[in-house]
């Protein structure tokens, strides 16, 4: 899929921070990075803006969760067009970061 049609897809909206944004604002995700063995197909894209995408730089997308409760809240309510065996692996991953760290609250 092309940039603008991941932007159109989440309607502009950052899955990170939840606000939504003019296209020139927005990055596109990729929440398995291709150098791990993620590809550019939707299933593995999400709109985030700039900021955002700054703030998690290069961490693996579960530890930026895990550290960001409202960061994961969004992403869970907004990263609908994700493919499922993605999101059920990055809640597996965040919950256990957390559970490592002693967290609890989701």
């Amino acid at each position: 899929m092309k940039r603008g049609e991941i932007f159109a897809r989440d309607g502009y909206r950052c899955v990170f921070c939840g606000q939504v944004f003019p296209e020139e604002e927005l990055t596109v995700d990729h929440l398995q990075a291709r150098s791990r063995g993620g590809d550019r197909s939707g299933g593995n894209l999400v709109t985030a803006c700039e900021a955002c995408n700054a703030r998690k730089g290069r961490q693996r997308l579960a530890t930026f969760l895990a550290a960001d409760p409202d960061s994961y809240a969004n992403f869970q309510l907004f990263a609908i067009h994700v493919w499922k065996r993605h999101l059920a692996a990055i809640d597996d991953e965040v919950r256990n970061l957390r559970r490592k760290k002693g967290q609890t609250r989701f």
